[in-house]
């Protein structure tokens, strides 16, 4: 497989696959609408807000913000994350303990795991530590579970809140939190913001980006295959990635250093691209007309063929 890998990445000149389905903080690409994600999430830890939200659809990039986030964490904060959790309350705060590298026995109680975790909290203050507690796909919490943890976000010393919650998530989070018994939890979310797909301009502007940061010195997909991409992945990035991806694969089976939109269609049309709940609607062009995608393409600059 690496061999196989290896050969692919050196037939276009690249270091390492560009399109991988791996979360990788390396490869980010600041599109206007992750920039404001990002800000706000950078806006409620400066500001100590007891509870941040960013929710988006599936692979819109909402892990890699995460990570990227923890990354970028000075040492006077102290972060936990916690992905996917399930449980009832008491699994809840073993899940928060196991977070932060503190000891939470599965047969302890939920008071043991409570006095231990506000101990931790406690400690962390008093050596001048902020606590930030991030949940990813926080949609599978249950009511009471999100309860809990608007309850922990009221531990305090003197005036100081000594936690800080961010939540990530899918759009069912932000439904949960607007029911009318989640009022007290919403009233502690200081700031939200919700990740829209990318349109077509930027889809291209974000394969190239991660074409170049892998090393390509020419452009690869040319502007009609970027616009096919969008319109078969409504600009997901995940589902982006994973098409070109293939396509990649495709163009490399031809002997081509280049993907157009045949080769895109191609992978498309055999099946071999696998998406649900996606719209599969006919590129555009500036004028709101489909462009017509040429059967024949010349070498592209920087590239022979």
């Amino acid at each position: 497989m690496n061999s196989t890998l290896n050969i692919y990445t050196q037939h276009f000149g690249l270091t390492e696959r560009p399109f991988s389905l791996v979360p990788d903080p390396a490869f980010v690409y600041w599109s206007g609408t992750h920039t404001r994600a990002y800000t706000i999430l950078e806006f409620g830890l400066l500001t100590r807000a007891p509870i941040t939200l960013v929710t988006g659809d599936v692979g819109t990039g909402k892990t890699t913000l995460v990570h990227h986030l923890l990354n970028s964490m000075s040492t006077e904060v102290r972060a936990g994350l916690v992905a996917n959790a399930h449980g009832d309350r008491s699994e809840l705060l073993r899940w928060v303990l196991l977070a932060f590298g503190v000891p939470a026995g599965p047969h302890e109680s939920y008071v043991d795991h409570f006095a231990r975790f506000q101990d931790f909290l406690i400690s962390e203050y008093a050596q001048g530590r902020r606590v930030v507690l991030i949940f990813d796909e926080a949609q599978n919490l249950a009511i009471d579970s999100l309860e809990e943890l608007r309850m922990l976000t009221n531990i305090n010393a003197n005036k100081d809140e000594l936690l800080q919650l961010i939540l990530v998530g899918q759009p069912e989070l932000r439904a949960v939190v607007q029911r009318p018994e989640m009022t007290q939890f919403a009233q502690r979310i200081s700031s939200a913001y919700h990740l829209s797909p990318m349109d077509a301009e930027t889809v291209q502007r974000y394969i190239e980006h991660r074409l170049q940061v892998v090393g390509a010195t020419a452009q690869i997909f040319t502007p009609e295959a970027c616009a096919y991409v969008h319109a078969k992945t409504g600009g997901v990035p995940r589902l982006v990635n994973k098409l070109c991806d293939l396509s990649m694969v495709y163009a490399f089976t031809k002997g081509v250093v280049w993907v157009d939109a045949e080769t895109v269609e191609q992978v498309v049309n055999d099946g071999v691209y696998f998406s649900v709940g996606t719209p599969a609607q006919p590129a555009t062009d500036d004028r709101g007309t489909v462009p017509e995608f040429r059967r024949v393409r010349t070498p592209l600059n920087g590239w022979t063929e």
